[in-house]
């Protein structure tokens, strides 16, 4: 059996340029991004979601030149696409970190800080329970399956070659913060303002009677409130939740320029 070169070089072209586009994801996507998991298990699971979707790819006509300006180019700009695409994913995550982080600095559980596992920075205890929560439900309702889904498609709205993301791409994910902290003062304001009101409450009873401790008693009481106040709106973290998933899904699609 002859095997040419030119197979060999359409071969590698059909599979080098989605394995580095596919990679790149997971160097920023959710969850499959942290320290935590080895970079051989992101490598075996790059190349086999390569090796699965390859096939339903169009075919690739960009040669296999991988030194060369345009290969570099071309590179670069696979790169880009996933790098974009799995920061959308880690923006809506870190969405509920934030707001966590906020109310820690309320009710005054700030000082109680844990290691991240993902970023390896220390991080308010709420806020990586926050982080936690939100990582589970990422996996229940198949956000994995979904960035999977998300990159397979790119491949037909933003084709192999020296052209990638453009300009409104680029702007459109520096000002998709801005639904980051929307959605983070969305879910933590309705505990932000119960804990305000109870640092009120505390202020007058301290005007009233200056005889009364405030460090003493009043640390203490809006440390249980604060926690009684997280475990009753624990229940609205679905929807928020859900909306903001939402909202990064159809950021992906509009980077893809609108192709989902």
């Amino acid at each position: 059996m002859n095997i040419y070169e030119s197979v060999i070089m359409e071969w590698l072209a059909q599979h080098y340029w989605p394995f580095v586009r596919v990679s790149s994801m997971f160097l920023t996507m959710a969850v499959f991004s942290g320290r935590g998991l080895p970079s051989r298990i992101k490598i075996f699971f790059a190349m086999a979601i390569t090796i699965a979707i390859s096939p339903a790819l169009p075919p690739i006509d960009v040669p296999f030149e991988t030194v060369s300006p345009a290969g570099m180019l071309t590179t670069i700009q696979q790169i880009l696409i996933g790098v974009a695409l799995g920061f959308m994913s880690l923006l809506a995550i870190n969405t509920f970190a934030l707001a966590g982080q906020v109310l820690g600095m309320q009710i005054g559980l700030g000082f109680a800080a844990m290691v991240d596992p993902n970023s390896g920075q220390q991080v308010p205890v709420i806020a990586q329970f926050y982080l936690m929560l939100a990582t589970l439900i990422f996996l229940a309702v198949d956000g994995h399956l979904v960035m999977i889904q998300m990159i397979a498609v790119s491949f037909q709205a933003i084709p192999v070659g020296q052209v990638g993301l453009d300009a409104d791409a680029f702007y459109y994910i520096a000002t998709w913060a801005v639904w980051m902290f929307n959605a983070a003062l969305g879910f933590s304001i309705s505990a932000m303002v119960s804990i305000l009101l109870i640092n009120l409450s505390f202020g007058v009873m301290t005007r009233a009677s200056p005889q009364l401790n405030i460090f003493t008693v009043g640390f203490p009481i809006t440390m249980v409130s604060g926690l009684l106040i997280l475990w009753l709106t624990v229940g609205n973290f679905i929807v928020h939740f859900e909306n903001q998933w939402e909202r990064a899904v159809s950021g992906m699609c509009f980077i893809l320029g609108g192709t989902c």
